[in-house]
């Protein structure tokens, strides 16, 4: 589903997490290799037309990966070993964005961002359909969060 599609769903986790990949202005991509092992890459995320997008280098070894076989997880950087600001994590499908209205709004909004943006065409683009998710926060307010589209929204408590 797409991101504004699940912000919809399940707020508990789409705000927070929105908000933990905004202000890193980067995530850690965890795909599948060929051999079927797992690589993890960092990635800046951007949302952009209700949509979660991440431009990768053309070629890219994480973008082949995902042009092979879309299932992959997305993580919010953790900066603090307490884990005490939360992370969340997103199971998604990556879709191959070719459509140029949804590129040019992209450029766009990266270029807002960082004041520069990839030349058309030599990038992939990528849109993260949003399968499940997940948010755990430690420390005295320890708590976490699961949500599919099937079981809906789950809540626990984590014992210091």
């Amino acid at each position: 589903m797409r991101w504004d599609e699940f912000a919809d769903a399940c707020p508990e986790i789409a705000k927070p997490g929105e908000q933990r990949l905004r202000r890193h202005e980067l995530c850690l991509v965890g795909t599948l290799r060929r051999d079927g092992w797992p690589r993890i890459s960092p990635c800046e995320p951007d949302f952009a037309a209700g949509r979660l997008l991440m431009g990768m280098m053309w070629q890219s070894r994480k973008a082949i990966d995902l042009l092979r076989d879309p299932r992959c997880v997305v993580h919010s950087c953790v900066a603090d070993r307490m884990g005490t600001e939360g992370d969340v994590k997103l199971y998604a499908h990556a879709v191959s964005v070719e459509d140029p209205e949804l590129r040019r709004v992209y450029r766009e909004t990266i270029k807002a961002r960082i004041d520069w943006a990839p030349d058309e065409p030599s990038y992939h683009l990528f849109e993260f359909d949003i399968e499940a998710a997940g948010f755990v926060i430690f420390g005295e307010d320890g708590h976490g969060l699961a949500w599919n589209p099937a079981t809906g929204l789950r809540r626990w408590t984590i014992a210091d």
